[in-house]
């Protein structure tokens, strides 16, 4: 994720509020806001950086990476409680649930590796040599194997899930993304930040049979993929902007703005919306499956708010914030879209 020193804002506030606009984040609370903080979840660990996230909505296990604490948390979604802090994850970055698997898989960045956590022990089972700086996680189940973007390189690593073995990297010629696995074309899809473009990976050979350009982008890094509307969404970290990319023909539909410097993504398929987090504490709210960017709200989180996860049951937004009043939380809100 992002590498640079951000100047963030100073007011942290309890409950997201509503801002019509990047310039008023530190104005008084927008009557009338679209989220509503449910609950905080105090963690474990320092008020450093958390990353992303992923959720086993069977087993309502929320898996939380902690970077700046080695460590990652388990939030049963169900009860909002932390069942488990998993340490020893040298700077946790990414994190992937994988139900089908009874496993979650974690990035440690600073240790090179890969591990492998067993959803029924909530313990280490493995660690993987995983490139050199292993990142944003995606899993081809046809090829059974873990793909994961490299983000100090220009590899894609891959493991296989069987043996957790290291079968290979993939060169993308340029720093690695986030990395995404598409169902309806059994591809793994990956940002090459510095060209701008996503690179479409075959699992089964383990090789680029493509490259598409998202001009624009400004610095391609976030990205999320509505496989049933055929589109991917693109987030520029460097432009502060998020691309439509149709993914029948590849061309870029639209591009908006969105708050600096965009992370993470998430996709509400039940309600049709997407979200956009971004590490200035905004989240931006788009309407799904539509030929043009539909923003429908911004909301201002918490200093930080670069992360952002829908539950596809409860349709209940998860807010990793590594400070508030001093302690890492995670923060529920729910959202209410305007008609």
């Amino acid at each position: 994720m992002l590498r640079l020193m951000l100047v963030s804002a100073a007011l942290m506030v309890a409950a997201c509020n509503y801002v019509q606009s990047a310039e008023s984040y530190l104005s008084a609370p927008f009557k009338g806001s679209p989220f509503t903080t449910v609950t905080d979840i105090p963690l474990a660990g320092g008020a450093d950086r958390l990353d992303y996230e992923s959720l086993d909505a069977d087993r309502h296990l929320l898996f939380v990476a902690h970077l700046g604490s080695s460590m990652v948390h388990v939030i049963d979604t169900g009860s909002n409680t932390v069942k488990a802090t998993i340490g020893d994850i040298a700077s946790a970055h990414g994190v992937l649930a994988v139900p089908a698997l009874k496993r979650a898989y974690a990035t440690a960045t600073s240790s090179h590796e890969l591990v492998v956590i067993d959803e029924d022990s909530l313990k280490v089972i493995a660690r993987v040599p995983a490139g050199n700086a292993p990142d944003g996680l995606a899993y081809a189940p046809n090829a059974h194997a873990i793909f994961i973007s490299d983000e100090g390189g220009s590899k894609e690593t891959v493991v296989d899930v069987s043996t957790n073995q290291t079968l290979g990297q993939i060169e993308l010629g340029g720093e690695a993304g986030n990395t995404q696995y598409d169902a309806v074309s059994d591809r793994i899809y990956v940002n090459v930040e510095p060209k701008d473009e996503i690179a479409e990976i075959d699992p089964a050979t383990r090789a680029v049979v493509a490259r598409h350009p998202v001009p624009g982008a400004g610095g391609a890094h976030g990205l999320l993929l509505d496989s049933a509307n055929r589109q991917a969404y693109v987030a520029g970290e460097a432009g502060g902007k998020l691309s439509l990319v149709d993914m029948n023909t590849w061309q870029v539909l639209d591009t908006q703005p969105v708050g600096a410097y965009p992370d993470v993504l998430s996709l509400d398929v039940g309600r049709g919306l997407v979200y956009v987090a971004a590490e200035s504490g905004t989240v931006s709210v788009f309407k799904a499956g539509q030929l043009k960017l539909q923003k429908i709200a911004e909301g201002y989180a918490a200093s930080k708010a670069h992360v952002v996860l829908a539950d596809p049951e409860s349709h209940l937004l998860y807010l990793p914030l590594e400070n508030v009043d001093g302690k890492p939380v995670l923060r529920i809100c729910s959202f209410d879209a305007k008609p």
